[in-house]
C-alpha cells in the first residue's frame, strides 16, 4: 500500500509541476504515475475500488478547482497578455455616400477607387462589371458597400 501512496503523491506533485514546465511530459508522466497505482492497488490489495474512486474523485475536484483559482494568481496572471494588438478598426465614416468606379468586376468583391483611394468594396445585390460608376451605401468596420449608379 505504500508503493500506492507514493504513486498517488508523486502523481499529483508532478500534475501541479506542469504549469511551470512547458512540454506536457511531467503532466503525463503524473498521470501515469496514478494510472499505475490503481493498477497496484487493485493487483496487491483488496482496495483498489476506493483508490480509483479516490483518484477520480479528486482528479476531478482538483481540475474544477484549477480552473476557477488558478487564473487569478498572480503566476497566472503573468502568463497571459493583458492588452491587445490592432483592436477594432476605425470606421471611415466619410466614405459614406461618396461615389467612384468600380476598378475590377465586383462578383460581390473587388476593387474600386473613391476619392482616389483604392480600397476593396462589397457590391450590394449581383454583379458590378469594371468601369462602372458605384455610391458607397453602408461602411461597417473595414467592410465597404456599393451599389452601382443608374
Amino acid at each position: 500500500m505504500e508503493l500506492v501512496i507514493i504513486l498517488l503523491v508523486a502523481g499529483a506533485v508532478m500534475l501541479m509541476l506542469e504549469t511551470v514546465l512547458p512540454g506536457l511530459i511531467v503532466g503525463l508522466c503524473g498521470l501515469a504515475c496514478w494510472m499505475v497505482a490503481v493498477a497496484v492497488a487493485f493487483q496487491r490489495t483488496d482496495q483498489g475500488i476506493w483508490v480509483l474512486l479516490f483518484v477520480l474523485a479528486g482528479g476531478g475536484i482538483g481540475a474544477v478547482l484549477w480552473f476557477k483559482y488558478f487564473p487569478q494568481t498572480r503566476y497566472a496572471q503573468s502568463l497571459m497578455l493583458k492588452n491587445t494588438i490592432g483592436g477594432e478598426p476605425e470606421v471611415d465614416q466619410s466614405l459614406l455616400d461618396q461615389e467612384g468606379v468600380a476598378h475590377s468586376d465586383l462578383r460581390p468583391s473587388g476593387v474600386a477607387t473613391i476619392n482616389d483611394r483604392r480600397m476593396d468594396v462589397l457590391a450590394e445585390g449581383g454583379m458590378i462589371e469594371a468601369g462602372t460608376g458605384i455610391k458607397v451605401v453602408e461602411v461597417t468596420g473595414m467592410r465597404v458597400v456599393v451599389r452601382a449608379i443608374d
